[in-house]
């Protein structure tokens, strides 16, 4: 018979517990994950697949594979008339896919940046988002217009803004700023498959994150609805909003708040219009505090619209403070890196706001 010291029988107890925490961080690791540039193609293929009526233009998106490479792979698989390289004139190729849609075709036009967008408003307001108002309901325009927007890095002023209150003032357009792999994939097919015209609005910087993606969401039926909001972390004391990148920055400092005992809830709006103003109402009620945040500007900003419902609801009653809004500096995106990093809001700058607002030291 073989008798262990009481030290062996130590370090036996430790390596099987080692091992069992090993093993269950593998699995972690191992968990299922993509890309938003994989959700977004992924998504693309499988519409362009379901529906022949359903095609992308614009520039680059096919030899080249597009120039954030979501159109990976169409060209090759789908070919030339349902894959279209255009010129560098978005007025130009912009008209022609809201002419397609008209006529009963399902166009996805992309700008590679939503700063391009500009020389296309036209097309986008007058013609795609009122056409149906101004025949009477007579003619559906099923378009998408997609791209990076939003703040990029390093490409200044006139590269590097949010145009989700531009697009979500108009009646008749129905815009989405979705954040996770699943929100890209799901509503970039919701949009796809509304009769109406729907803005996307992508972030250049997400594009190569990676997110937990679940088996649904991996479905070829699997769609976000366009109008609903999701509560990214559950808390009981302050209710932070926001869209794209400014989730990311929401639920980074929630994490560091909770560790002082603040559970803030942070709701990931994924559609700016429509608006899901239930979900942000019911929070609201239960934490009797509000802050919204974005990377925009702050005048007639998403988080302006949230707090003007917010004050026009039933849970303004509930408020216990102010709301406040956290958002870009008001002035154009500077090039230098450092001043970058000073005019959009950072984690610290909500977690400030949040002890502001629940007056904590």
């Amino acid at each position: 018979m073989v008798t262990l010291s009481t030290g062996s029988v130590i370090l036996v107890n430790v390596a099987k517990f080692l091992t069992r925490r090993a093993f269950s961080t593998s699995r972690i690791v191992e968990a299922q994950q993509m890309t938003v540039r994989d959700a977004l193609n992924t998504g693309l293929d499988e519409e362009m697949e379901r529906d022949e009526r359903v095609f992308l233009l614009g520039e680059e998106v096919a030899m080249y594979d597009g120039a954030y490479k979501i159109s990976r792979g169409l060209w090759k698989k789908y070919g030339d008339k349902r894959v279209i390289d255009t010129p560098i004139t978005e007025m130009g190729f912009a008209g022609i896919a809201v002419g397609a849609a008209m006529a009963g075709l399902r166009p996805v036009c992309e700008f590679m940046t939503f700063n391009f967008s500009m020389q296309a408003i036209d097309q986008v307001i007058n013609s795609a988002a009122k056409t149906f108002y101004m025949s009477a309901g007579k003619v559906n325009v099923p378009i998408v217009f997609r791209g990076p927007n939003g703040a990029a890095a390093g490409v200044a002023a006139q590269h590097s803004q949010c145009f989700g209150a531009w697009y979500s003032h108009c009646p008749g357009l129905k815009v989405v700023s979705p954040y996770t792999a699943e929100d890209h994939k799901g509503l970039i097919k919701a949009a796809i498959r509304d009769p109406d015209p729907v803005v996307v609005l992508e972030n250049e910087i997400l594009y190569g994150v990676a997110f937990p993606v679940s088996d649904e969401a991996m479905s070829k039926d699997f769609l976000v609805p366009i109008g609903k909001a999701k509560i990214e972390r559950p808390g009981s004391h302050i209710t932070l909003v926001a869209h794209s990148r400014a989730v990311e920055l929401s639920l980074d400092a929630a994490k560091e708040l909770a560790g002082e005992g603040i559970e803030c809830e942070v709701i990931n709006l994924r559609s700016i219009r429509p608006l899901d103003e239930e979900t942000i109402v019911k929070s609201v009620i239960k934490t009797n505090h509000l802050i919204t945040v974005e990377q925009g500007w702050p005048q007639c900003g998403i988080g302006s619209e949230v707090c003007a419902r917010i004050m026009e609801s039933e849970a303004f009653y509930h408020l216990d403070a102010p709301v406040i809004r956290v958002t870009g500096v008001d002035a154009p995106m500077p090039y230098t890196k450092s001043l970058e990093l000073a005019a959009l809001p950072q984690p610290h700058d909500i977690v400030r706001a949040v002890k502001r607002v629940l007056n904590v030291k």
